[in-house]
């Protein structure tokens, strides 16, 4: 398997994660020129994460934010449906379990977590690439306590349209070629274009949130909306 389509079977979006796993956040510096940093940091700072806080990380993939995560003393748990992006972020921490991190094999539509588990739950890059968008949202809102929050880092559309025209021809044709000179999988990267261009706005990205029980929804752009940072809360429960 080398491309998975933009039906997101999940069984084919993990192993096209798999094949590459280990050039995965060389090929994001890359492509992003440097910028995924940034936003990966946005994200942290938008979860406010503290000490005594359980977060789940979901579409971890190797961990990266996972670790920023427990800068204040939060424990994370690292959840992704690929074994291979699992695998490659264990070694490179030394194993599952380690500072603070410990990696749970995971699917994003039938979460293996308990109702009313987490403090926060956040996702980086990883919504847009699940079968049922919808159904994702419904889970995250299902393992987070009552008055919780969720953070979703991800692609999204430069509001003014004539340049947001431009960037599309730009994942569509120089993405793909530039991943083809760090990695042989050029054709997961043609998906992963084509799933940002088929993604929703901003604006309907938060009318979603909000169908799935999400209160106090709202977005912040990064890099002219390239990237958008959603935040929400499962409202508290009143005794």
């Amino acid at each position: 398997m080398t491309r998975a389509e933009l039906d997101k079977s999940p069984a084919d979006v993990a192993a096209m994660f798999d094949s590459i796993a280990g050039r995965y956040d060389l090929l994001n510096d890359v492509l992003s020129l440097g910028q995924d940093r940034q936003w990966r940091r946005a994200a942290v700072r938008a979860v406010e994460a503290y000490s005594g806080e359980l977060v789940l990380d979901l579409a971890a993939g190797t961990g990266t934010s996972s670790e920023a995560l427990t800068g204040n003393g939060a424990r994370v748990i690292a959840c992704d449906f690929s074994q291979g992006m699992l695998s490659e972020g264990a070694r490179r921490r030394g194993g599952a379990v380690s500072g603070g991190v410990a990696c749970v094999a995971g699917d994003a539509l039938e979460l293996p977590f308990e109702d009313a588990a987490f403090d926060a739950v956040t996702i980086s890059f990883g919504l847009r690439n699940v079968q049922d968008t919808d159904r994702a949202l419904r889970e995250m809102y299902r393992v987070t306590k009552p008055g919780g929050r969720v953070v979703i880092c991800e692609f999204s559309h430069i509001p003014v349209r004539a340049v947001d025209r431009v960037y599309s021809g730009y994942l569509m044709a120089a993405l793909p070629r530039i991943a083809g000179l760090f990695s042989d999988n050029t054709g997961a990267y043609g998906y992963l274009s084509e799933s940002i261009m088929d993604w929703p706005d901003q604006p309907g990205l938060a009318a979603r949130m909000q169908r799935a029980g999400w209160t106090r929804v709202a977005w912040r752009n990064l890099t002219l909306g390239v990237v958008a940072l959603h935040r929400g809360y499962r409202p508290a429960e009143l005794y």
